[in-house]
């Protein structure tokens, strides 16, 4: 169960996949965490994770159950399928058998000896076993029986000292409530460690953890039939490797052209225009020309489903059913609330490191918006940190973003986010003599130059046509565009 942090000191698991991650490799070693948070937010289960790692491992554990009945521990254990044979458990809740003599509670009549004894029952249960690792769940039943919070106080800090110096790792939790604030524990211990309610999911913060950095921010926490698992939060600047700029080209010479030879890989692109215009092909296109060289795409689609995915891209001569046979291709399809943005940018993370992709698309701004959960007031500071983590990567970011007037004033973003791209492709309908046409073009590209003309765009069943450019067409970016005629 010992691990070590990047600067070679020892850590302790915590046994949660993800939570590790968020305390730099887990507990240090001999330290007190406070565990907080509302009834059912899981912070028995948050321990009995600890304590079946550590059994895993052959450490000693001890739980010191004081509030729930002795078989609600063993039950919840078996429920997750924790192997907690090996587990020491000193019962003194309320229904235990010592509260069920008379002996007994004629001694914890009196609140100036109930918590000593307490404590002491605690002391002379660590001595016998020895431990490790030890959990007292909650630690906030000691207010109950203590005459004052003065008592209280000294009460922990002395039971907490104790531990640390027989060497244990310590993880109290607390009952976080309005009606009984635990503000006194949080500086009694060494780290804290909230699970709290968020609107729509559970969600962990470290608010405290002496001698090491951590991961800030609500992290998602998920627990399931298997227990608990924690999805850190994105932070950008802990990901980078080196990496060189080159062209990725489209396969189609006149784009390539707008773009002065491809787009620069390890950038990030936005693909602007309004329904139906070719954004979703467009991206496809420059995933197809990275596939037949061996390089591995990823489509993460929040407005279409894959059926109509598939259809669409087949019928255009874009092959993306042989290219997920060959593994050049993984489109993911992300519907409404199905996760939260942190175990979407895990997903998003597990692509570019594990399995390589070199190009990542998310297809829908206006649906990343509205599907994750826990994304917040402002969803796109999550966009932001995606682009930033691909950039430091060296992956190439693509995004279609709608533009919702089909014909009108043209704006590049409705939301106003082109500074969030280093280059943006503007595709268009415009009208000539009656009928609807596309045209694609360039607005910005940071890294190099381009073509500063427009293009007419087709799409048809042989795959992307882009004509030569159109310096007849005027007006576009007015919202009134039209052709001169040869005559004018």
């Amino acid at each position: 169960m010992d691990t070590t942090d990047s600067r070679g000191r020892g850590r302790i698991s915590t046994g949660i996949p993800g939570v590790d991650d968020v305390l730099a490799g887990g507990y240090l070693p001999e330290t007190a965490t406070l565990v907080r948070g509302p009834p059912g937010s899981g912070k028995s289960i948050f321990s009995l994770h600890f304590l079946a790692a550590g059994i895993d491992s052959d450490d000693t554990t001890l739980y010191v159950n004081l509030g729930e009945p002795k078989n609600y521990i063993r039950d919840t254990a078996r429920e997750f399928g924790f192997d907690i044979d090996g587990l020491n458990l000193l019962n003194l809740s309320a229904s235990g058998d010592q509260f069920r003599s008379d002996e007994t509670y004629t001694l914890f009549d009196s609140g100036e000896v109930e918590t000593p004894s307490l404590v002491e029952s605690i002391r002379t249960e660590v001595q016998e076993i020895n431990p490790d690792y030890v959990v007292v769940d909650p630690v906030t039943e000691f207010r109950y029986l203590a005459p004052d919070d003065h008592q209280f106080r000294s009460q922990i800090l002395g039971l907490v000292n104790f531990l640390k110096n027989e060497g244990v790792t310590v993880v109290l939790t607390s009952q976080a409530a309005t009606s009984m604030p635990d503000d006194d524990l949080q500086f009694l211990v060494d780290a804290v460690i909230n699970l709290g309610d968020g609107s729509d999911h559970l969600t962990l913060h470290v608010s405290k953890f002496r001698g090491s950095s951590v991961k800030s921010g609500h992290h998602t926490l998920q627990i399931t039939d298997d227990g608990m698992r924690v999805w850190p939060r994105l932070d950008p600047n802990h990901h980078e490797r080196e990496h060189t700029s080159a062209k990725l080209s489209s396969g189609v010479p006149e784009l390539d052209s707008l773009l002065s030879g491809g787009l620069t890989t390890g950038t990030i692109t936005f693909l602007s225009g309004p329904t139906g215009v070719g954004k979703t092909t467009t991206g496809l296109q420059f995933m197809k020309e990275a596939a037949g060289r061996g390089q591995r795409s990823v489509l993460y689609s929040f407005e279409e489903d894959r059926k109509t995915l598939f259809e669409r891209a087949e019928a255009v001569n874009i092959p993306v059913g042989a290219m997920i046979d060959r593994g050049t291709l993984n489109v993911e399809v992300i519907g409404p609330g199905e996760l939260t943005v942190d175990e979407f940018t895990h997903q998003l993370r597990s692509e570019v490191e594990d399995n390589h992709a070199e190009i990542v698309m998310i297809d829908g701004t206006s649906g990343f918006e509205q599907s994750l959960r826990g994304a917040g007031t402002d969803p796109m500071q999550h966009l932001v940190k995606i682009g930033r983590y691909l950039r430091n990567m060296g992956v190439t970011g693509l995004v279609t973003n709608e533009v919702h007037r089909i014909t009108g004033e043209f704006r590049a973003t409705d939301e106003e986010m082109s500074y969030l791209a280093d280059s943006i492709v503007i595709l268009r309908h415009v009208e000539y003599k009656g009928s609807l046409r596309k045209v694609i073009g360039v607005l910005k590209m940071r890294t190099s130059d381009y073509e500063n003309q427009l293009r007419q765009l087709e799409i048809t069943k042989h795959g992307l046509r882009v004509g030569e450019s159109l310096p007849e067409l005027r007006g576009i970016l007015t919202g009134t565009p039209n052709w001169k005629d040869d005559g004018d």
